[in-house]
């Protein structure tokens, strides 16, 4: 009996190490009434994970990156239409939209059979799975990735590259990526790089490591640009959302302006993120009731 009982409790033992090795225990997903959900990778494996709250921003809450959002609009309206779309890769200034606009994108369409699954980019390396797991499928799918980035020998990278255009299997026509980047070409560049251009014929040809970095951002079809706002742009933005935080009547500009550009001024940018919690702050701290009332 005493065997019996030493050899259960080495089994148990045994299990114990043996389970954060088994694939990750994640929910089914019913994409027929589930709209977003996230690839959750372990060391045994990945799964979907559903998004119980997702973020309410919509498209007419978006100021001044009109341009981006109408061609991001339009190639999602393709997309779910059936007809050729491309991939996006939204790059540019920090705060000023790229991941909201994705966001909005898809409480605008989710109706229409929109559905979106985010990937770390960490967990790229499990793409050609997630891929597989939702191709054949009817509904839409945006595979979103966001604040992208490599360095040069990240694993992750080639299987982007793959994924993108660049393995002999075709990408499902169900499936588009949507990734954001502060880095127009995702990889970090260096001065040095620029020695290794040549003249040829009068022309200027790159270096390879030049021509490798725009390798991977060239495979997206549709490159949208986000600039940094100036003063008007953001107080505009701040206006907006004081104005959908705030109850009626909305306050004077002039109850909150300079408020708004000293908040700016101590995060160290302008941006539409900045504006959004400068209008959280101020419209929350005037909700307080007064100390002791």
């Amino acid at each position: 009996m005493d065997r019996l009982d030493s050899l259960a409790d080495r089994i148990d033992a045994l299990l114990d190490r043996l389970e954060p090795l088994l694939p990750a225990r994640t929910a089914a997903i019913d994409w027929s009434d589930q709209v977003a959900a996230r690839w959750v990778e372990g060391p045994g494996g990945g799964g979907f994970e559903p998004v119980a709250h997702r973020h309410p921003i919509r498209l007419d809450a978006l100021q001044h990156i009109e341009r981006a959002r109408d061609a991001a609009e339009r190639n999602t309206r393709q997309f779910l239409a059936g007809l050729p779309a491309n991939n996006v890769l939204l790059s540019g200034a920090r705060g000023t939209g790229k991941s909201s606009l994705i966001k909005a994108l898809l409480n605008e369409y989710a109706a229409q059979g929109l559905r979106l699954v985010e990937v770390q980019p960490a967990d790229l390396i499990a793409l050609p799975r997630i891929i597989a797991a939702l191709d054949g499928r009817p509904e839409r799918f945006i595979l979103f990735c966001d604040d992208l980035s490599f360095e040069a020998d990240d694993p992750s990278y080639k299987a982007l590259k793959a994924a993108l255009d660049g393995s002999v299997a075709a990408p499902p026509d169900n499936l588009v990526i949507y990734a954001t980047s502060n880095r127009r070409h995702l990889l970090p560049e260096y001065f040095s790089e620029n020695e290794q251009a040549r003249p040829v014929e009068g022309e200027i040809h790159p270096g390879e490591a030049v021509e490798e970095k725009i390798s991977l951002s060239e495979r997206f079809g549709l490159w949208l640009s986000f600039q940094p706002f100036d003063q008007n742009r953001y107080l505009d933005i701040c206006a907006l959302w004081i104005g959908r935080l705030h109850p009626a009547p909305a306050p004077d500009p002039e109850a909150w302006r300079a408020d708004a550009l000293r908040f700016a001024r101590a995060r160290g940018s302008r941006s539409g993120r900045v504006a959004w919690q400068f209008a959280r702050d101020w419209v929350g701290a005037r909700g307080l009731a007064p100390p002791g009332g």
